[in-house]
């Protein structure tokens, strides 16, 4: 699978102007270490908005969908520091995705990133991941690198701020990924969910993300 893993944590959230340096700064300087850093975890990979809200996008890959349940994990969430707190706190339209990868097809991650959100109806889940699977094919589209499916577990997908209270009816929200060598690759691609009959009353939005870097657990420092 071109994705490291079977597990994925997707978050996705707006700063305000004031605190977007020091966002940035705590993302790239200890965040994304930090996470990947956790037994299980294999990369993550932080992205932002070409043409799409949230601005921020960050994905973490692990090798099991039970890391994003596990004692490691937990504890580092129960364990934030000072820095993650503060900047946490100032999350703006959070979208938090504790999710499995059922479709990952091709080779690769590209430079950018195409993310459609679908809201599966109640009983049609297996329908509609056989339509996904037929439409999320790389090798037949230009400057497609791969192309996923993530279906969110609607109890673990909650954000780390307080809107984790508010009822969420997106929480079992899937979200399909289109990995790109350039940001014009990915609308003709995402057409072929977000303008199809059948699979456009589903979708809820849609971007297209630029990678600002990624990093893998090979990439730590060895202590």
């Amino acid at each position: 699978m071109p994705i490291a893993g079977q597990g994925m944590l997707l978050t996705s959230m707006d700063i305000d102007g004031l605190h977007e340096a020091e966002f940035n700064r705590w993302y790239d300087r200890e965040h994304l270490e930090e996470r990947v850093a956790i037994d299980g975890f294999a990369e993550a990979r932080r992205y932002v908005a070409h043409d799409g809200k949230p601005k921020y996008l960050s994905l973490y890959s692990t090798a099991t969908f039970d890391v994003l349940e596990s004692p490691a994990y937990r504890t580092a969430l129960a364990n934030q520091t000072d820095w993650s707190k503060a900047n946490i706190a100032r999350f703006q339209n959070m979208i938090r995705g504790v999710a499995r990868i059922t479709i990952s097809r091709g080779v690769g991650r590209g430079a950018a990133l195409g993310i459609i959100r679908l809201r599966p109806p109640a009983d049609g889940a297996d329908k509609l991941r056989a339509a996904l699977r037929e439409q999320l094919d790389p090798a037949s589209r230009d400057r497609i690198i791969s192309m996923h499916l993530l279906e969110n577990d609607p109890v673990l997908s909650k954000p780390l701020t307080p809107e984790a209270a508010k009822a969420d009816p997106g929480a079992g929200d899937w979200f399909v990924l289109i990995d790109a060598t350039d940001v014009g690759a990915v609308p003709a691609a995402a057409a072929a969910i977000t303008g199809n009959a059948a699979l456009k009353p589903l979708v809820v939005t849609s971007g297209v993300y630029r990678l600002l870097w990624d990093i893998a657990k090979s990439d730590l420092p060895r202590g």
